[in-house]
């Protein structure tokens, strides 16, 4: 927010001087931009940094001196700094220092889960220990909600995340429950509107099924993977379509669609280990998706999309070569190939923008 704030006050020096802008317009766009507040800039981030710090120097100084403490002690200790780090972030809240104050709640969200810890071990209470990560990310996600925070909503994602990641590793299986949680802090995003919000859903989404199938039908579920990917890819391309002022959420949806068909192409070319044959095939279907996602992006304009497009094209090219380097005469075929298709739709694209470029003639009536 403060690097758009420093470019559009630039912006607003040049279009007053071009005459674009009038002085009673680039007063009422300062005084908006003024009251949409600071944003997650740097005081923010630092904020949230701080309480992280600080988080870790209480549990570590409750670590140090629990056995010397009287349990009474220890557990009045624990509540009262959860209780007053989120009275502190109330305070805050009402004084209008949002930035501090999300800070302040991140706080008493880290003492909880320290809490959780140290209370299971001074009473030695035994049991599944994912479940610990499991509460404390419940409590995240009320403290969120309570107090509207969107730092704490991210922290609970994280949390659940790290709970299904455990579970699935214990088990061996997919382990659907996380979708339940994850579904909870996704709508919780979109109740706060919190554009950020979509991205760390998609993403944390996008990774769940992606290591699903390292342990759904004995790891060979990559190729579910891909058409999950395609599918929802679709539906958001539709969906931009049919609802088109859901705009940006068709956008973020179809980054994480492209996200989890790639990463689904990836392991059928190198976690399978495929025939040589099929291996052109996949190699040449991944190189078309990180086109198409170049196209989406130049043709949308969606620059997130462009860059992302020419991040998976180039680990495509270096993870072939990587894997043919043994068959140096293939690899050249392969990637001649390649170099024609791309420059020949380069072509394609030139003369498609060249022709909307060009102004359409006038109807002759006679």
């Amino acid at each position: 927010m403060w690097s758009y704030r420093k470019r559009l006050e630039k912006d607003l020096l040049r279009w007053r001087d071009a005459g674009w802008v009038t002085a009673d317009g680039e007063a009422r766009i300062r005084t908006e931009l003024a009251q949409q507040g600071q944003g997650f800039g740097l005081p923010a981030a630092l904020a949230i940094l701080a309480s992280v710090l600080i988080g870790f120097a209480v549990m570590s100084f409750v670590a140090a001196n629990w056995q010397d403490m009287p349990r009474l002690a220890r557990l009045g200790l624990i509540f009262a700094l959860l209780w007053a780090s989120y009275g502190f972030g109330a305070v805050l809240l009402r004084r209008g220092l949002e930035v501090f104050a999300h800070g302040a709640i991140l706080l008493g969200t880290s003492v909880f889960g320290a809490g959780i810890m140290l209370v299971s071990q001074m009473y030695h209470i035994d049991g599944n220990p994912p479940d610990a990560v499991l509460v404390w990310g419940l409590g995240a996600l009320l403290a969120g909600l309570a107090f509207r925070s969107n730092a704490t909503l991210a922290f609970a994602l994280v949390l659940f995340s790290f709970w299904g990641a455990w579970e699935t590793a214990q088990r061996e299986a997919v382990f659907w429950p996380y979708l339940v949680a994850w579904l909870a802090v996704t709508v919780a995003f979109a109740w706060q509107r919190w554009a950020p919000g979509a991205h760390l859903s998609g993403f944390t989404l996008s990774g769940f099924f992606v290591v699903s199938a390292y342990v759904w039908y004995g790891g060979q579920a990559h190729m579910l993977v891909v058409a999950l990917g395609l599918a929802m890819g679709a539906a958001m391309v539709a969906g931009r379509f049919i609802v088109p002022h859901l705009d940006q959420g068709w956008r973020t949806g179809f980054l994480y669609a492209y996200l989890t068909a790639f990463a689904g192409m990836l392991a059928l070319q190198f976690a399978e280990s495929p025939e040589l044959t099929t291996f052109i095939v996949q190699a040449a279907f991944a190189i078309t998706l990180a086109l198409a996602a170049i196209w989406w992006g130049l043709s949308e304009p969606d620059r997130a999309a462009v860059w992302l497009g020419y991040l998976g094209f180039s680990i495509e090219i270096l993870a072939i070569y990587g894997k043919t380097v043994g068959t140096l005469m293939g690899t050249s075929v392969f990637f001649l190939s390649a170099g024609v298709v791309v420059a020949a739709l380069a072509y394609l694209a030139y003369r498609l923008h060249q022709s909307e470029l060009q102004p359409a003639r006038p109807e002759v009536t006679p």
